[in-house]
């Protein structure tokens, strides 16, 4: 069985982990935090569909609402390629934290994998900016 390199990519936030993840579960308003996804996400059916940017059209499947924090979704890109995406929102204290982990996928050069790492913290730096009134 093989498993691949992870990063947990965090941020702590200071509100209340409901409403971070109430605001965060949206497919709508991942357009202001989400920079892969700033043209916006139009739903078609159980899946939202998006101008991926760089990585052209996507098709984005979200986990459903849920009182646990879990905001996984996964991403098919025009190539097939289907990427999960694990993403939480916890309690921290009176606010919360919210975790990204990212896998680095056997095609992904050690450059793709940081310039990840760096684009995740930026959304959720966003994110938090956003939520803390900030932005």
């Amino acid at each position: 069985m093989a498993t691949y390199q992870a990063r947990i990519i965090h941020v702590s936030i200071d509100r209340p982990w409901q409403e971070v993840y109430a605001y965060a579960s949206k497919p709508e308003n991942m357009q202001y935090w989400a920079s892969g996804l700033a043209e916006g996400l139009r739903r078609d059916g159980d899946e939202w569909i998006g101008d991926g940017g760089p990585i052209g059209r996507i098709r984005v499947r979200f986990s459903p609402e849920n009182p646990y924090g879990i905001l996984d979704h996964t991403v098919a890109m025009e190539d097939g390629t289907v990427v999960g995406n694990p993403l939480r929102v916890v309690p921290n204290v009176d606010g919360a934290e919210v975790m990204f982990t990212l896998l680095k996928r056997p095609e992904m050069t050690e450059e793709a994998f940081e310039a990840d790492a760096a684009h995740i913290q930026k959304d959720l730096m966003a994110l938090k900016a956003i939520l803390e009134g900030k932005a």
